[in-house]
């Protein structure tokens, strides 16, 4: 049985217990059986892919409904942005009513964000590249609606050191994640293209270099964030298998940025 099946079922939620499975169970009505959940317990230890696929997945939605939610109304942009994530998962009617009713869950005033958050990173195992696909996700959400309110801010504030990236780090995440919305690739949000001025400089943000990087930090910048967002690397960390059409378009935004930059290289 897939992992989709085994959340459905109850028992994962169940064996992950605190409150990622409390959430699970509110979300999904499961009253959990502790003697079916005990059989399979040795199956589904911390760590195992099927376990960190169900984490992310319940941590992923029940969290941008919180983000939704932080500014005390969810716009229709923000609902939209949680569909084009379900859609582009191409989920069954079942999983996508499970999505939308974590969803739920995560707008309720007394959701434990600093719990769900600290459970999320433990379950990851210091899976750096797994999170940071999370983050990226999360402020996708954010930019929904064009902007980042006050509000929102705060909350990806505590996801950023919860989580455990620099200001340095999460800055260069988020203007990868800005700057991506008009270099298409499938991304979320897709924008109109700039100027060839203002598109350079966002690819080089987008690579997180400066316009005065040696084309060999250029290229060492491109590698390495094509290898974080490489989709079935981040599959085998954790990141659930119908991700990752997210994951390629990503890895489409990075390429696409840096063949402009070298073109334009080329051509000075």
């Amino acid at each position: 049985m897939s992992w989709w099946g085994k959340l459905l079922g109850g028992t994962f939620g169940y064996l992950l217990a605190g409150p990622l499975g409390a959430v699970v169970g509110a979300a999904l009505g499961h009253n959990f059986d502790r003697g079916l959940a005990g059989s399979i317990r040795e199956r589904f230890e911390p760590g195992a892919q099927e376990r960190v696929q169900t984490v992310f997945f319940t941590t992923l939605f029940s969290v941008m409904g919180h983000l939704a939610k932080a500014d005390g109304r969810v716009s229709e942009d923000e609902i939209e942005l949680a569909r084009d994530v379900m859609r582009r998962m191409n989920l069954n009617e079942d999983m996508r009513r499970a999505a939308i009713s974590l969803f739920d869950q995560g707008k309720q005033a007394d959701f434990p964000l600093a719990d769900i958050l600290s459970q999320f990173r433990q379950e990851c195992h210091r899976r750096r590249n797994l999170m940071q696909m999370f983050v990226e996700i999360l402020l996708h959400a954010g930019y929904a609606d064009g902007k980042v309110k006050a509000a929102e801010r705060g909350v990806l504030e505590q996801v950023r050191q919860q989580l455990g990236f620099s200001i340095q780090e999460f800055r260069h995440i988020e203007a990868l994640v800005r700057n991506a919305r008009h270099f298409g690739g499938g991304g979320f949000g897709q924008e109109p293209p700039l100027s060839p001025r203002a598109s350079l400089h966002e690819a080089y943000e987008i690579l997180g270099v400066k316009a005065s990087a040696s084309d060999g930090e250029v290229k060492k910048a491109y590698r390495r964030l094509m290898s974080q967002h490489h989709p079935d690397k981040l599959v085998a960390k954790g990141l659930p298998e119908e991700m990752m059409k997210l994951a390629t378009a990503k890895t489409q935004e990075i390429k696409t940025a840096y063949e402009l930059i070298k073109e334009t290289r080329a051509h000075r």
